[in-house]
C-alpha cells in the first residue's frame, strides 16, 4: 500500500545512536527514497549496514523539477517513498514539506519516525521556555539588518515570553555570535548547542553579560542559537 515514511537522519556521522532501532526496518520496506543528497544518504545507509543493496532503490532528489510528479505516479504504483532530510528530521528546516504536502493531497498515509531533531535538542537543554518558542530559520546576512532582527526578536520574545530559536552556516557563526552580544541585553540568557549527538557536544546557557566574558570559537561547528529576554 502506498505510503509516505519521514525517516529522519543523524545529525552528525557519529550520532547513529540517537536513532531508533526501528528506523532501519522502516528503511528497508521502501521502494523509492526522496533526499536532499544521493551521496551522504546512502553513505548514511551503508553505515547502517554494509548488507544493502543500494541500487536497488530508486533514488530521487527532493528539489528536482519533476519530483512531485514522479512521487504522484509511484503513489499511484503502490510504492512506498521514504523521505529523507540531510540531517535531522524531514520537513523541518528542510525542503521536503512538498512532498509531504503532496501525500497529503493524493490522500496517501505519512507516517513520521522519531528522530533526532537540532531545533528541539537545543530547546530542551537550554532551560529557556518550551511552551512558547519560535525557529526563525537563518537570520539576515548584511550587517545592519541582521542586527535590526535580532532587536526585533528579542522585543518580540520580552513581549509574549518566548524563546527565539536560530541558525547559521557553520562558517559565519562567530560573526553571528559578536551581533548578538552586541545587539542583546545584557540579562537575556542565550543558549548555544553546538555539534549535538556527536561526540563533541556542548551545550551552554548563560546571560549576555556572561558569554561577553568568555565568548566561545564556534567556527565550522554545528550549532542552534536560542535566547530568551530577560
Amino acid at each position: 500500500m502506498s505510503q509516505l515514511i519521514l525517516i529522519p537522519a543523524p545529525l552528525h556521522e557519529e550520532g547513529l545512536q540517537a536513532l531508533p532501532a526501528y528506523v532501519w526496518e522502516a528503511i528497508l520496506s521502501c521502494q523509492v527514497f526522496v533526499v536532499e543528497n544521493q551521496r551522504t544518504t546512502r553513505r548514511y545507509f551503508k553505515s547502517l549496514s554494509k548488507d544493502i543493496v543500494i541500487d536497488n532503490y530508486e533514488w530521487i532528489n527532493v528539489e528536482d523539477p519533476d519530483t512531485k510528479t514522479r512521487c504522484k505516479q509511484l503513489f499511484k504504483e503502490g510504492k512506498k517513498i521514504g523521505l529523507v532530510s540531510e540531517a535531522g528530521c524531514p520537513g523541518v528546516a528542510d525542503p521536503g514539506q512538498t512532498i509531504v504536502a503532496l501525500a497529503h493531497e493524493a490522500g496517501y498515509p505519512v507516517r513520521p519516525l522519531v528522530g533526532p531533531n537540532s531545533i528541539l535538542l537545543a530547546l530542551m537543554a537550554s532551560g529557556l521556555n518550551g511552551q512558547q518558542f519560535k525557529f526563525n530559520g537563518y537570520l539576515p546576512i548584511e550587517d545592519k539588518q541582521r542586527e535590526k532582527t535580532i532587536q526585533e526578536l528579542e522585543q518580540q520574545s520580552r513581549k509574549e515570553e518566548c524563546t527565539q530559536l536560530f541558525i547559521e552556516t557553520p562558517y559565519r557563526n562567530n560573526p553571528l555570535l559578536k551581533a548578538l552580544l552586541k545587539c542583546l541585553s545584557p540579562n537575556t540568557q542565550l543558549c548555544i548547542a553546538a555539534d549535538l549527538t556527536s561526540p563533541t557536544e556542548w551545550i551552554s546557557t548563560r546571560t549576555v553579560v556572561g558569554w561577553k566574558k568568555d565568548p566561545p570559537d564556534l567556527h565550522r561547528r554545528l550549532v542552534i542559537f536560542a535566547f530568551k529576554a530577560g
